[in-house]
């Protein structure tokens, strides 16, 4: 049986920067970057609002803001250097209502606390002086958010990995993963159904949705130790016709206090297009349909703040799904990022609940795992 010495299971976002990272930091390392689908980011790197965020909403030394923040500027450092297309345009978050003002204030300190430094606060009128389409109370400004065509960034990664010598393998699902002495024997089905296996001396389980599910193989219980993933859906609906064209920002209203999503907000595309989204509710299956009898609610949700819509004006877009650990109801769940050498699982390390902002950490979660493997 052939044995290589690192496998990476999942060719998303993350999976991808973790294959050029490694193959970039320990180049004596033979690298297999492992993809159920035939290419790269079918799942949740895709279907996304492609933001890069700042940082300022996860809970201070929790790894959400820690990886945002180092890794807001690695992307943007990344993006330029190797012509990623971007805009650093920054983003409004609204009060709607004067009962908002106080969470903003609250938004701002916490910001602080994760090393977000360059908020300000804009009363009403300062933000009719820059977005005169908008209506709000008060809008914290952060313009160190941005957006990026994730696809060009996912393609820029996977040439770092194979220029690195990483061998990827679209079209392989893994089956089944058990320990045999100090490697691991990973079976998997090749793209026209039939077996095979392969050793390796690490796992790196980035396997986004299904990250669970490989946990599962590798014997460890994800109800109780809490890795199971909950499928929670996300809806978008465009802005056609030319009112896309009359903001300049990305427009968040107050996300929900157990942040499960950051409300349905208005996102700009690179080409100047507009979307609202994502919605959030908790799915059993995988089914990126959208339903277009919501439209109603995404009008509902953004008329007080977007006057200048009408229902009419939206359209279904693109649905995505997030691979929370964060069940209905839950509080707030940080990353997994974990090398599973306490649980006698040496040279495994499991990436789970790698939701948002994961597209933004996807070059600091490498560094770290490449730190992990060096212990």
């Amino acid at each position: 049986m052939e044995h290589v010495d690192v496998i990476v299971i999942g060719a998303g976002v993350v999976g991808l920067a973790v294959a050029a990272e490694v193959t970039a930091s320990l180049p004596d390392r033979q690298v297999v970057l492992m993809e159920r689908h035939g290419q790269f980011g079918q799942e949740t790197s895709s279907r996304n609002s492609e933001v890069i965020h700042a940082g300022i909403y996860y809970p201070q030394d929790s790894l959400k803001a820690r990886l945002c923040v180092e890794g807001k500027e690695l992307l943007y450092d990344f993006c330029r250097k190797h012509g990623v297309p971007h805009s650093r345009l920054g983003k409004l978050v609204i009060a709607i209502k004067d009962e908002d003002l106080p969470y903003l204030h609250t938004l701002q300190e916490n910001a602080r606390a994760n090393g977000v430094e360059d908020l300000c606060f804009l009363n009403e009128s300062e933000v009719k002086n820059i977005e005169p389409h908008i209506a709000c109370k008060g809008a914290l400004l952060s313009p160190s958010t941005g957006i990026i065509d994730t696809h060009s960034l996912m393609k820029k990664l996977e040439w770092q990995a194979l220029q690195g010598g990483t061998m990827a393998v679209y079209g392989h699902n893994v089956k089944g993963v058990s320990p045999q002495g100090d490697c691991y024997v990973v079976e998997f089905t090749n793209p026209d159904g039939s077996s095979g296996a392969v050793k390796c001396s690490w796992l790196i389980n980035c396997a986004g949705l299904n990250s669970d599910y490989i946990a599962t193989l590798l014997g460890i219980d994800v109800e109780k130790e809490g890795y199971k993933i909950h499928p929670c859906k996300g809806e978008y609906f465009t802005v056609r016709s030319g009112k896309g064209l009359v903001t300049n920002h990305l427009i968040y209203p107050p996300p929900d206090k157990e942040l499960k999503s950051l409300g349905i907000h208005l996102t700009r595309n690179l080409d100047g297009g507009i979307r609202l989204g994502p919605s959030a509710f908790y799915v059993d299956e995988i089914d990126y349909s959208v339903d277009e009898n919501n439209v109603g609610d995404f009008y509902e949700a953004v008329k007080g703040y977007l006057p200048f819509l009408d229902i009419e004006d939206l359209e279904p877009d693109m649905a995505g799904i997030r691979p929370k650990l964060q069940g209905p109801g839950d509080p707030f769940r940080d990353f997994i990022i974990r090398h599973e050498n306490k649980r006698g699982l040496r040279g495994v390390i499991n990436l789970v609940g790698i939701d948002s902002p994961g597209l933004t950490c996807c070059l600091s979660i490498a560094r770290m795992v490449v730190n992990l493997m060096s212990f």
